[in-house]
């Protein structure tokens, strides 16, 4: 790193064009590269039905649904004798059928088998439809169905005309995530800006981590646009890259300006200011950005497309930031020399730009090393509190009546929906092909298709009406409502039942037939259960990678071990208050949420991944200032003492930017955002203060001699001395 920081600083001007240079090419080459993008498979039964209709290479036209019912509901009587709901039935099935090539399939419950489109006490009725293509005039096609049931709804105040279905609640997530992401920037570079002010107390050191996480980011997403082509890349992945970018880059950049700083004011001059820092904090940086990398690598064994893209972005953009700090940041200093600290901010800037010790960390650690068992139990005790919630975690995906709130139209109509037609706005998709290109269109198919209607009446509510179907190339698709459209234990009961029972009753017999069942309620099963199922394998490698780097890195098993109980404990108390806060419903009023009695399916995992690499990057920070001490001859507890002064500062700093831009996610009307941003923020801070500052010091006294063996032979650790003396 010495080397390497050196010739940056020798040939600075070409360190810092080279850099931007890079940025450019990966944008550049994003561009450039043809080809399609790689596309996401499920997981399961969902996957093997959506590959099955890729291989058609067209699918099922987007169903949508129109709820017809009263808005009052002592007026509502029953649906087919109240004059006023026909009407509007009428005026809404021939407006659909006015508009030109948009709508196809229209069903009402007004005809003769329109029975099964009017609930089950008759007070609704529903209006189902198909938007017809092409693909590339659906959106055009849906808009004017969309506006078509408006102008039937204005001309019938008395009657609510509620639609949900394929293309409306896909639309409605697909906005939300949007606005959310809006949202969030808005609010995250401010906040950013102002913490880093704050931290570093000068302009010009406070662009510093803003361009190294800015071209860090855009150089990310450059070169994994680029990747693409081969790696399924989403939204979530671009949003990870987005949020781990910034945090790393102004973490690395923490760690830098902090020693730089603190080498000039012992009279170093900059080159050898940052040489000593390039052989310091350098070093941390690379140690924790490869087990950042290799932590990440973990979700690959769970085997999930979705997850391919976001480590390939996350383990992307640490590498890259990693580069950057220990190559163009040294340049960057160097040719600012000790105008990095001008243009410094009123009341702030003079303490900021000093490089103290932080008294009050500093403080905290000489009583905990007076006595180490006491705060550190005590602490431990804490976090184990915390995180007994956790026990009678669930992990269940939320539907988008539990994500989104009521007040989206779509989102209201599904509920109402759901309560008249269980299932209806997102029913299962069951897809049976055969060898034989024709094979679906044989009459025993066709009748064994016919008996789903009576087998769902004889399922006990686990299935219901409509059953709708479409021909798909050599598939064919049938459309089968359960007794709920969400995630919840009633739907999945539903989903193993016609699994597990009504599709092999029916179809099981018929010889060269096969079958799956994909839609949302079977993804989320299907992606849950692997998840559940890929996790302990998740941990284990993480836990055995983590500790072997540290091993190498402090040369002491006993230090490896302790930092893993230590994240462990954080990771604990953060799952706890999760599960507090979202699952029991506690503070729903205050962040804005309705529980739905459940925590995000895929949540535990990637916190404990995502969490488990980045608190790395404060542990060896922390602990690399303590080991620097005693190598040079400090006494264990002087070396803690002033290793936490020096360094809990910097991580208190880079905590808090970090938290805030977790915490920007619990403004977001999504749940799982709302969950995430929590989840997150809780577990920094936790780590950066109670772990880092009690914790650790407690822990690494309590060790004495064995946490870093061989620095000193024959040293003895001083006794703590007893009041009075």
């Amino acid at each position: 790193m010495e080397r390497v920081a050196g010739w940056s600083v020798r040939h600075r001007a070409l360190a810092i064009v080279g850099w931007f240079a890079l940025v450019v090419v990966a944008v550049l080459a994003s561009a450039v590269i043809p080809g399609e993008m790689a596309s996401s498979t499920d997981p399961g039964g969902s996957g093997r039905a959506e590959r099955v209709l890729d291989a058609q290479q067209k699918y099922p036209r987007p169903q949508e649904n129109v709820l017809v019912q009263a808005r009052t509901p002592d007026a509502a009587g029953r649906f087919t004798r109240s004059p006023e709901l026909r009407r509007a039935t009428e005026d809404l099935v021939a407006a659909l059928r006015r508009t030109p090539g948009a709508v196809t399939a229209v069903r009402s419950p007004l005809e003769r088998d329109g029975s099964r489109l009017v609930s089950k006490d008759g007070s609704s009725g529903l209006v189902t439809f198909e938007v017809a293509g092409p693909d590339e005039r659906t959106a055009e096609h849906y808009d004017a169905a969309t506006e078509a049931v408006r102008a039937v709804q204005a001309r019938h105040p008395g009657v609510r005309l509620a639609q949900a279905g394929d293309r409306s609640l896909s639309s409605v997530v697909d906005e939300g995530i949007k606005d959310d992401f809006k949202r969030a920037e808005f609010f995250s570079l401010p906040l950013t800006v102002v913490i880093l002010l704050v931290v570093f107390g000068s302009l010009i050191a406070a662009a510093i981590p803003l361009l190294l996480a800015a071209t860090t980011v855009v150089g990310t997403f450059g070169f994994l646009q680029v990747l693409a082509h081969w790696v399924p890349v989403n939204s979530a992945t671009s949003s990870m890259v987005l949020l781990i970018g910034v945090a790393v880059g102004v973490d690395y950049s923490l760690f830098h300006l902090r020693r730089a700083r603190e080498e000039r004011a012992a009279g170093h001059g900059v080159a050898e200011a940052l040489r000593t820092t390039a052989r310091t904090s350098g070093r941390v940086v690379v140690v924790s950005g490869l087990t950042v990398m290799l932590c990440l690598g973990g979700l690959l064994l769970t085997g999930l497309d979705n997850f391919k893209g976001l480590t390939t972005g996350a383990v992307l953009v640490v590498g890259v930031a990693m580069v950057g700090s220990v190559t163009v940041l040294p340049a960057l200093l160097a040719l600012l020399g000790h105008r990095v600290d001008k243009a410094r901010i009123p009341w702030v800037g003079r303490r900021r730009t000093a490089a103290d010790r932080s008294r009050v960390w500093a403080a905290v650690a000489r009583a905990v090393v007076r006595r180490p068992l006491v705060w550190g139990g005590s602490a431990a005790l804490a976090l184990l509190l915390l995180a007994l919630p956790a026990l009678g975690m669930r992990l269940q995906d939320a539907a988008v009546t539990d994500s989104l709130s009521r007040s989206v139209p779509t989102v209201d109509a599904a509920a109402r929906m759901q309560e008249a037609f269980p299932g209806t706005p997102a029913p299962a998709r069951v897809v049976i092909w055969g060898k034989d290109p024709d094979a679906v269109a044989a009459p025993a198919v066709r009748k064994a298709v016919e008996s789903l209607h009576g087998r769902a009446a004889a399922s006990g509510g686990a299935l219901n009406e409509p059953i709708s179907t479409a021909r798909v190339g050599r598939a064919l698709v049938v459309r089968v409502p359960l007794a709920s459209f969400g995630t919840d234990e009633t739907a999945n009961r539903a989903l193993e039942t016609l699994r597990e029972r009504t599709l092999p009753a029916a179809l099981g017999d018929l010889p060269g037939i096969d079958y799956a069942v994909s839609g949302k309620t079977a993804f989320a099963y299907d992606f849950t259960q692997r998840v559940t199922d890929r996790t302990p394998y998740v941990f284990a490698f993480v836990l055995v990678l983590a500790f072997v780097l540290l091993v190498v890195a402090f040369r002491s098993p006993a230090v490896a071990l302790v930092s893993i109980v230590l994240n462990l404990l954080s990771l604990g108390a953060a799952y706890g208050v999760l599960t507090w806060v979202f699952q029991d419903g506690h503070l729903s009023s205050a962040l804005g949420f309705t529980s739905y009695g459940g925590v995000v399916g895929w949540l535990p995992l990637f916190m404990f991944v995502i969490l488990f690499g980045l608190s790395m990057d404060y542990h060896i920070f922390v602990l690399s200032r303590i080991r620097e001490r005693r190598l040079a001859g400090a006494q264990l507890r002087e070396a803690v003492v002033g290793g936490v002064a020096s360094g809990a500062g910097v991580v208190t700093s880079a905590a808090v930017i970090m938290t805030a831009a977790f915490s920007v996610f619990v403004v977001l009307s999504a749940i799982e955002y709302k969950m995430m941003g929590v989840g997150l923020a809780v577990a920094v801070l936790i780590d950066a203060t109670l772990v880092r500052g009690v914790l650790l010091p407690a822990a690494i006294t309590l060790l004495g001699r064995t946490a870093f063996p061989g620095l000193t032979p024959g040293e003895r650790s001083p006794r703590p001395r007893r009041a009075g003396r």
